[in-house]
């Protein structure tokens, strides 16, 4: 019998994860509570990896639009 209640994670999920993992060291090491509290928000190479982790968990690495 198969056990479906942790279903194996592809690897942009673990990337995903992985990402979440240093973006909150970062806020923590920053004392912030949010990446929009930091000076550097927008010019931030480890949000902007974030960012594209989320888009390639969700789009599996494929490119184009979602459907929601």
């Amino acid at each position: 019998m198969q056990d479906t209640s942790s279903p194996k994670m592809d690897k942009f999920e673990i990337h995903l994860d992985e990402m979440i993992v240093k973006l909150q060291e970062c806020q923590q090491q920053k004392g912030l509570k949010s990446c929009s509290d930091c000076e550097y928000y927008l010019a931030c190479e480890l949000r902007t990896e974030y960012i594209k982790s989320v888009y390639n968990s969700m789009s599996k690495g494929d490119t184009g639009g979602f459907e929601f």
